[in-house]
This record gives C-alpha cells, sequence and structure tokens, in this order.
C-alpha cells in the first residue's frame, strides 16, 4: 500500500519538528506502507526569500525568483532524510525534477503537465522512503526549475499521489481538518469529518487556506482520495473523497476572503466584442477572475464590475488604461475594500431557498450585497470588508452549522 503524505511549512519549521515528522514518517514505514513524503519550506522560509529579492530587486527575474524560491523545499528534504536515516530507515530524496514533476514554463505559478515517476518507483522497489521537495518542478520546454503558486506542496502530493496510484494522500498541516467556518472568527465552528471533492473545491476557492485550489481540482480529476490532517496529533481529521452518503447535508461550510478587489470598468460601449477585448487581455496576462457582472445598458453604454486577486489589481487596472481608447471606456476603478462570503453544500441543489436565507441573514445583520454569483452548491456575494465577519458568523448562525446535522 503506497501513501503519500504531505507536511506544510508549520510541522517542519525547525529541526525539532522536522526529528517528530521523522518519528512519525518511520512509523508508516513500519506498519508496512510504502511512504512517499511532500515536503514545502521550513517555517516562513519562503517569504522571507521573497523579501531578500525584493530587497535587491523591486521586480525580480521570475525565473531567478523560481530558482531563489525553491531552494527552501530542497532544505527541508534534505534535514528530513537525514532525521528519519537517524531512525535506522532507507531513504532517499529527490527535487521536483529529480521526481519527474514536468511544468509548463510559467514562472511563478507553473502547471502540472506531466508526472514521469521512475526514480520515485525505484526507489520504492528498494525499499527506500522517499522524500520529494514540494511547490516545483521543471518545464518541459525550457528545462528551468518552476515553482507551483502558494501552497503548490499540495499540488505536488496530490499529482504524486495520482502517478503512483496511492491508496492514499495525507495533508498534514497545523490545523485538524475542514471547519464549518473560520474558527477564529466563528469560535463554535464545527470540524468535517467528510467533504466531497466538489464542495472542497468550491470551499479552496471561496478562500478556505486548508488546501490549495488546484491540489483539489487534481485530486476531483484523478479520485485522489485525501484526509487532511493535524501533524501534531494522532487524531482523525477531515476525508475529502466521492460522496458515499446517501443524503448530504445541505450546507458544509462557510469560506470567507480577504484577498480579492473589484474592478469596475465604467461606461463602456454596449456592443458585441467589447467583453471578450477586456477579458482576453486579461486572460492573456495571466490574471483570473472570479465574479463577473454588468449592468443594464444606459445610452448605449454599461458597466463591468468583476473581482480578481487584489495583488492583481494594480496590473490589471495598467493593462485595462492602456485599452481606453481602444475599447471606449469612460474609467477604471479598483476597489480594495471589499470581501467575499461563500456558502457551499451538495445539498443546496436539491434544496430550494439557500440563497434567500443567506440574503435574509445577511439584511438581518444590516451588511449590504454588492455583487452575487452561484453555482449549483454555491452562493457567493461580494460585501463590504469591514462587514465580513459580520456576515461569516450571520450565515454560519443562520444555518446552524455549529450542529451536527441528524
Amino acid at each position: 500500500m503506497i501513501i503519500v503524505q504531505k507536511y506544510g511549512g508549520s510541522s517542519v519549521a525547525d529541526t525539532d519538528r522536522i526529528k517528530r515528522v521523522a518519528e512519525r514518517i518511520a512509523a508508516a514505514k513500519q506498519e508496512g506502507h510504502d511512504v512517499v513524503v511532500v515536503v514545502s519550506a521550513m517555517g516562513k522560509t519562503t517569504d522571507q526569500l521573497t523579501r531578500q529579492a525584493l530587497d535587491i530587486a523591486p521586480i525580480p527575474s521570475a525565473r531567478e525568483l523560481d530558482m531563489l524560491l525553491t531552494a527552501g523545499e530542497r532544505i527541508s528534504m534534505a534535514l528530513l532524510a537525514m532525521a528519519i536515516s537517524e531512525q535506522g530507515l532507507s531513504v532517499r530524496s529527490f527535487t521536483g525534477s529529480q521526481a519527474g514533476i514536468i511544468t509548463d514554463a510559467e514562472h511563478g505559478k507553473a502547471r502540472i503537465i506531466d508526472i514521469t515517476p521512475g526514480r520515485i518507483t525505484d526507489a520504492i522497489g528498494d525499499g527506500h522512503i522517499v522524500i520529494v521537495a514540494g511547490f516545483q518542478g521543471v518545464s518541459r520546454d525550457s528545462k528551468d526549475v518552476t515553482t507551483l503558486g502558494r501552497g503548490g506542496s499540495d499540488t505536488t502530493a496530490v499529482a504524486l499521489a495520482a502517478a503512483l496510484e496511492a491508496d492514499l494522500c495525507e495533508i498534514f498541516t497545523d490545523v485538524d481538518g475542514v471547519y464549518t467556518a473560520d474558527p477564529r472568527i466563528v469560535p463554535d465552528a464545527r470540524r468535517l469529518t467528510q467533504v466531497t471533492h466538489e464542495e472542497m473545491l468550491e470551499l479552496a476557492a471561496s478562500g478556505a487556506k486548508v488546501l490549495q485550489v488546484r491540489s483539489v481540482e487534481y485530486a476531483r480529476n484523478h479520485g485522489v482520495r485525501i484526509h487532511v490532517r493535524s501533524s501534531f496529533t494522532y487524531q482523525e481529521g477531515t476525508w475529502v473523497e466521492e460522496d458515499h452518503v446517501m443524503e448530504q447535508a445541505i450546507i458544509s461550510g462557510v469560506a470567507h476572503e480577504r484577498g480579492e478587489g473589484k474592478l469596475v470598468v465604467r461606461r463602456v460601449p454596449d456592443k458585441p466584442g467589447v467583453a471578450a477585448n477586456i477579458f482576453t487581455s486579461l486572460a492573456d496576462a495571466n490574471i483570473n477572475i472570479d465574479m463577473i457582472v454588468q449592468n443594464v445598458s444606459d445610452d448605449g453604454t454599461t458597466d463591468i464590475s468583476f473581482t480578481l486577486p487584489i495583488d492583481d489589481g494594480p496590473r490589471a487596472v495598467q493593462l485595462l488604461e492602456g485599452l481606453r481608447d481602444a475599447v471606449g471606456m469612460e474609467e477604471v476603478i479598483l476597489d480594495e475594500q471589499v470581501g467575499k462570503l461563500s456558502l457551499v453544500g451538495a445539498g443546496m441543489k436539491t434544496h430550494p431557498g439557500v440563497a434567500a436565507r443567506m440574503f435574509s441573514a445577511l439584511s438581518d445583520a444590516g451588511v449590504n450585497i454588492e455583487m452575487i454569483s452561484t453555482s449549483t452548491i454555491r452562493a457567493s456575494v461580494v460585501v463590504r470588508e469591514p462587514d465580513l465577519e459580520t456576515a461569516v458568523r450571520a450565515v454560519h448562525e443562520e444555518f446552524r452549522l455549529a450542529e451536527v446535522a441528524p
């Protein structure tokens, strides 16, 4: 039985924690499992390296920044391999490229396009525990080192689990599972025992930080079972897997996101091709767009509003300002004082009135809604950032998510 384990930065933040992780890995090996481990950089190493790079170059070379940042995971993997060896077990460590993680050439947020895990399977066959540096790969075209973006070690672990046909992918972190809301905002938030891939994908995309969105998407597409659990305890966490429950709870949780801004393109001509021009330009710049609203046409013009990662806001404004004459827009306004709240649950598909209850709860709490977006299992709203925590508590209470569903 092959299991893939991923340990986040907080789990390997110092040498004492690395030794404890080594003991946990050794125990899994001694239970008879073939173990492949993916590690993040120690503690805040990635943040520290990024700050050093920005101190030297305000806009560092993307290629060289990837070369720098991947050093953090290589340090973790080597130290962990040494700690496991001290447990009397045989171990081999590999960088992302050595592990066969092939990506596109997009530095900073590369996507995995293939995995050739020959060296890993050979090492497993020889009885070794395998340690892989997370968050990184190698470009198929340029052969340069690439990084997978924030939380990329999650994606490394899930992708390896899929390629190795592992029985399980365990994500060890500093929390003990997925909660119905952020416990720092809602003290009585409840840990979920199970969520579906679809629910976890919506929660992650809506601001839940437990798993990277792309890792959940990869798990869904390849049928990988994930167990999110704490590296500091041995208790069960949250299982992310295909639905095995006949009747889903209506709502699984409330997620929120502070890292988005709202961009308004005012008074653009209301004619075919204008929206395509705007959003094609943003896509070509690799800027992800979330919620989109277009107002009713007035005098032949309309306003288009959309949300995007706040870090991409200034770049998006600059890009759209360059299209002013070509598109015929009046102005571009970036609002950074917004937050997004999302209600997620597979049961929403068969229970009418969920959105109405959500909107009523927000109204009763005095929270104004600026934008609305829905899917079959999610309802999201944009509100003012100062109202976000009030909104999360109000919706969580409305759906009684602190209580275990009968």
